[in-house]
C-alpha cells in the first residue's frame, strides 16, 4: 500500500476532499482530511466515515493510519493561525 493509494481511496469515498497522506515506510500512514463532508459531524461520526471508506484494508493492507479531518473552515483557520 501506497500514500498514493490511501489518497486515492479516500478521496473516490468521500468526493471534493483534499487528502495529503504521508509514511515514511509504507506501514505507518498520518493523514489530513479536508471535506465539506464533515460539516455539522463531530470528530467520531467524521473519524467513521473515514474507517467506512477504507473498509477491511485497515488492519490489513494498512498495518497503521492515524488521521486528522477538518472541514474547509476549519482547515483554513488552523493554517491562518500557523503562518501568523
Amino acid at each position: 500500500m501506497t500514500p498514493q493509494t490511501i489518497r486515492q481511496m479516500i478521496e473516490a469515498g468521500l468526493p471534493d476532499s483534499s487528502v495529503i497522506v504521508q509514511s515514511d515506510d509504507n506501514t505507518h500512514f498520518e493523514a489530513i482530511i479536508i471535506s465539506k463532508l464533515f460539516s455539522g459531524k463531530n470528530m467520531l461520526q467524521q473519524h467513521r466515515m473515514v474507517h467506512k471508506v477504507l473498509g477491511d484494508k485497515l488492519g490489513k493492507d494498512i498495518h497503521a493510519l492515524s488521521f486528522k479531518t477538518f472541514t474547509p473552515e476549519e482547515y483554513e483557520s488552523i493554517s491562518d493561525f500557523e503562518s501568523s
